[in-house]
């Protein structure tokens, strides 16, 4: 058998077809080369987590290029991370992981939300589900970025699933976008059709980790980081965010 060219193995990957392809949609994408230019439209992105910590750490990068382009950026914690400090009762657990939040969100140049569900006993009901959707009717995002659902934190697949029927019950009406955390270990079976070129802001999102101090954020920042390369390999630049967006989405480009 004829050995495969590096060339051949890496086509027959899909990286190229994949990185190429992804090329088309992602709002910032094309705005890459003049990310300090300032927008001319205003958009309004929401990124939604399951935790503190996980906006930051699937799309910290992205929200930071919004975020300098002029766009306003949410990023909105289902919970405020109640059961993520050993030792501390949920009320303090969440008062710490909230001021973190806080601080990340400064560093992104975002703003912090949340939705008021608790941290391992996330629920999806009625009464959420429309609890999620009032929140979203009120922000009137242009696009949600929120967790894949197939993922092995629950409150993970909560969140997707509550931005899921939050878009379908507005008629499909912003992008929707989905990001990884943890891949291989949360998130799995992720297929990316967009990426983000983040060398610029991949500083800020790894400030914005190490704000999160209670979660022992050198590991969670080591794992990201790898992801970063791997994905700016993809897409031929030196660290990326990866995303899926839903085919039936409508595109938001930048000016």
């Amino acid at each position: 058998m004829k050995p495969l060219s590096r060339r051949e193995l890496i086509q027959q990957s899909g990286w190229l077809a994949g990185a190429t392809a992804a090329l088309v949609h992602l709002p910032l994408v094309k705005s890459v080369a003049a990310a300090d230019s300032p927008a001319r439209t205003k958009l309004k992105v929401v990124v939604a987590g399951g935790h503190p910590d996980d906006p930051e750490s699937g799309c910290g990068g992205t929200i930071a290029r919004y975020a300098d382009l002029g766009h306003e950026v949410v990023s909105l914690y289902l919970t405020r991370g109640e059961a993520g400090i050993a030792g501390k009762t949920h009320r303090e657990a969440a008062r710490i992981r909230t001021a973190e939040c806080e601080r990340a969100c400064e560093i992104l140049k975002c703003r912090a939300a949340f939705v008021g569900q608790v941290d391992g006993s996330t629920e999806l009901n009625s009464e959420r589900y429309q609890e999620f959707r009032e929140f979203l009717d009120r922000e009137r995002p242009d696009a949600v970025f929120t967790h894949w659902p197939v993922d092995a934190h629950r409150d993970h697949r909560a969140a997707s699933l509550l931005v899921f029927d939050a878009w379908l019950q507005a008629g499909k009406t912003f992008a929707l976008y989905y990001f990884e955390v943890m891949s291989g270990s949360q998130t799995t079976h992720f297929h990316p059709t967009d990426y983000v070129d983040i060398t610029t802001t991949e500083p800020r999102k790894r400030a914005a980790i190490f704000a999160h101090a209670s979660q022992g954020p050198v590991g969670i920042y080591n794992y990201h980081e790898k992801m970063n390369r791997f994905r700016g390999l993809q897409c031929r630049c030196k660290e990326a965010e990866a995303f899926i967006r839903h085919e039936q989405s409508p595109l938001v480009e930048t000016p």
